[in-house]
Parts: structure tokens; C-alpha cells; sequence
């Protein structure tokens, strides 16, 4: 199968979905960020000084969905109808796990704007913590499920149920 974001003349366009039927579509993503256990214990304890990491991330990770378009060159912009950003610390591996869930109806899916949610979530998670540990590592982000559209219903085999 051909890659869509480029022409014949192999270069870069944006997808014509003009004749694509509007559907509903909904795309999971998730990640996780591990850091050091003392790190996690400030997370959870609300005592970074900089204040309510996880609420903040959670914020940052909804408005990166809304944006997506205007990050990632040959996005469509779309009015999503739904964001949740669920956010879990994991002590047995010292890190936060990320999911996220975009919705919305249209006429192309929401993968990137899933994916984008838990990139800006975790990276927020970062930016809020280095001072304290540098090491943190962003891992294991993908998509996980989607919905909607020609392709259908996609499920990771793989998937985390965390």
C-alpha cells in the first residue's frame, strides 16, 4: 500500500478526505515516563514546589490534542468532541503511565492527536520534574485502539490494560 501523504510525483500533500464519509472516530494512545522513586514520591505526595504535576500534564496533554494540526505539518485540523487524559503512578516500575482517548465525528481519525496528547502529557511530567531528576525516560508510547472510518476497528495485540 502506498504511503497517502504523498503524491504521484512523490511529493508531500495533504489527503484529500473531502469524499470520505463523516463518522465517528476514537483513537487510544499511551505511554509511560519513568524516573526515580523519589521523583514519583513528590508526584504523589503534591510536593513539588512547581505544584500539581499530574493535574498539569493533564491539562497540557488536552490542549496538545486540540493542536495537533498546527505540530505535525499534514494534519487536518478537526473539532474533537472528547479528550481524556488518564494518568496512573506506578510504584513497581517508578513511572507514570499516560492513556489517552480522543473522539471525535469527521471525516479522517484522531491517531495523531491520541499520540500527540501522550507525548505533551508525558513531556509536561518532564519539564515539571527535571530539576529534580534529569534521567526521566519517555517510553513505550504508541496507539493502542482505533475506531471509525474505511479501516474500521483496530486493537493492539499487544495492549496494556493498565
Amino acid at each position: 500500500m502506498p504511503l497517502t501523504h504523498f503524491d504521484q510525483n512523490g511529493e508531500a500533500h495533504m489527503v484529500d478526505v473531502g469524499a470520505k464519509a463523516v463518522t465517528r472516530r476514537r483513537a487510544v494512545a499511551e505511554g509511560r515516563i519513568l524516573m526515580a522513586a523519589q521523583t514519583l514520591a513528590l508526584i504523589q505526595q503534591g510536593a513539588h514546589k512547581k505544584g500539581d504535576v499530574l493535574g498539569v500534564a493533564r491539562i497540557a496533554g488536552i490542549m496538545a490534542a486540540k493542536r495537533t494540526a498546527d505540530l505535525v505539518p499534514l494534519c487536518h485540523p478537526l473539532p474533537l468532541t472528547r479528550v481524556v487524559i488518564d494518568l496512573a503512578a506506578c510504584e513497581d516500575e517508578s513511572a507514570v503511565y499516560c492513556r489517552s482517548t480522543v473522539e471525535t465525528e469527521g471525516q479522517t481519525g484522531v491517531e495523531m492527536e491520541a499520540l500527540c496528547a501522550v507525548q505533551i502529557t508525558l513531556l509536561t511530567i518532564y519539564d515539571m520534574c527535571k530539576a529534580v531528576d534529569r534521567g526521566m525516560e519517555m517510553t513505550d508510547i504508541r496507539l493502542v485502539e482505533k475506531q471509525g472510518g474505511r479501516s474500521g476497528h483496530w486493537v493492539r495485540a499487544s495492549a496494556n490494560a493498565s
